[in-house]
């Protein structure tokens, strides 16, 4: 647990607690902190009620409160905390501006923060991958599930890599990363923002809070990164603004487990750009890259059984997100991917996945989608409609030959049977250990979420 005589006599109110509110109220007590902790639910309450004033932030006078810590959940544009703090003059901020705050205090370190609508947990997860592949004590945390208040300090010279929600970033006012890193903006969260243009700038502010002299690195496939990368190019020191060289490592990925597809390789070229800020060499990079497994559920490598190697791309829950899985691998001379897809649909159609077919040897439709992508892939693939996900694999199995891969990439919900893409991708997982023997990835994210 990270703690600092920062917060030491200071009086906070932490408004949710899920993982990141309750790793929040735990810090700021250890550190010597007042605390008043709200939940709607009652478990959470029980839990720091030793530790922590109950009360509902709404209903108690916040006048010489130090700052309302709330949850990223916490919908600034509606939530009527937001007046009820401004009325009392008291700050609104979340558990990663308290990390801010604690930083003087910490041993001397640097901080990676990485943004994005798509790509920054992977990104996340490779920078920290990379940092453990050269020695360098590393901690991930944010976004990506791991509340940072709730880590471990690092020793000195360690990197704390953080994914940052645009949530996080608006409820965050002094955070000046050593590195930073857009992915890419594309339109999301709009029931939370007034239009594209204020969520986008919501994402900028991380660029904001850097020092002149920071490392920013830009994913320029999108026009509205490319259109922040020129603006702040612009105001920065030369050569402190870059975007990601995807061509210096396009020839290379051909040789990476984890890292396929035309996404992966802006994600790799970002991760690179970071890790040779924070000191690390070229062939570190190299190792790791060539190492890194994938985070669960995101293009995740299982492992390879008699040369077919099994992939849990589960968290692929519409079409657009599963056509970058289709186009990783193309056919090797012929196509080579036995594609299990289905779900409960989100759409009538699979547009999107359509300049991956080539690389489909066999599509494997489950679930209440089967009927309706059995219809449209037919024409263009050989199809076997098999509703459950066990027979999909088996049948898979039985024809899939050495080099091919066997693609869990649904590009639809999960929940005609399963209670969530976690779910269905551990479900996966158990199948293939269960026929093949590949055991349990080493770099499971559930463990290190449980650590």
């Amino acid at each position: 647990m990270i703690l600092s005589p920062a917060f030491a006599g200071k009086r906070y109110a932490v408004l949710g607690l899920a993982r990141s509110g309750l790793a929040t109220v735990g810090s700021l007590y250890a550190s010597g902190a007042h605390v008043t902790a709200w939940d709607r639910r009652p478990g959470p309450r029980d839990e720091v009620a030793p530790i922590a004033t109950i009360a509902d932030p709404l209903e108690i006078d916040l006048r010489g409160y130090d700052a309302v810590v709330l949850s990223p959940g916490v919908p600034l544009n509606t939530h009527p905390i937001v007046e009820r703090a401004r009325e009392a003059g008291v700050p609104l901020i979340g558990d990663i501006e308290l990390f801010a705050l604690a930083r003087p205090t910490l041993p001397r370190h640097k901080v990676v923060g990485i943004t994005g609508t798509n790509g920054k947990s992977t990104t996340t997860a490779l920078v920290h991958h990379l940092c453990e592949t050269a020695g360098l004590p590393a901690q991930m945390g944010g976004n990506i599930g791991l509340p940072i208040l709730g880590q471990e300090p690092l020793p000195p010279g360690g990197v704390y890599v953080l994914e940052l929600s645009s949530y996080q970033i608006d409820l965050t006012w002094s955070l000046d990363c050593e590195a930073a890193a857009l992915t890419n903006i594309t339109p999301d969260h709009l029931d939370r923002y007034a239009s594209f243009e204020a969520y986008a700038s919501s994402k900028a502010r991380l660029f904001e809070m850097q020092g002149r002299d920071r490392l920013a690195v830009f994913g320029c496939e999108d026009a509205p990164t490319r259109a922040f990368y020129a603006e702040l190019a612009v105001r920065r020191l030369a050569g402190r603004v870059a975007c990601a060289d995807t061509a210096a490592l396009a020839e290379r990925q051909r040789g990476w487990i984890g890292l396929k597809g035309p996404h992966n390789l802006q994600n790799a070229a970002i991760a690179s750009a970071i890790a040779a800020e924070l000191g690390i060499g070229a062939q570190a990079i190299e190792r790791g890259l060539a190492s890194f497994h994938g985070l669960p559920h995101r293009m995740e490598v299982l492992g390879t059984f008699n040369g077919i190697t099994f992939v849990n791309d589960s968290k692929a829950t519409n079409p657009a997100s599963t056509a970058p899985a289709l186009s990783a691998y193309p056919p090797d001379p012929e196509p080579r991917v036995h594609w299990i897809v289905g779900g409960l649909p989100k759409g009538d159609d699979l547009d999107e996945c359509a300049p991956g077919f080539p690389n489909v040897a066999a599509a494997y439709t489950i679930g209440e989608a089967g009927p309706r992508f059995s219809q449209i892939l037919s024409p263009v693939m050989h199809v076997e409609r098999c509703e459950m996900l066990s027979e999909a694999v088996l049948r898979a199995m039985a024809a899939a030959k050495p080099g091919d891969v066997i693609l869990l990439s649904p590009a639809c919900a999960s929940f005609d049977q399963f209670k969530d893409y976690e779910a269905r991708g551990d479900a996966f997982r158990q199948i293939v250990g269960g026929l093949t023997g590949i055991p349990a990835a080493e770099h499971d994210f559930a463990a290190r979420s449980a650590a």
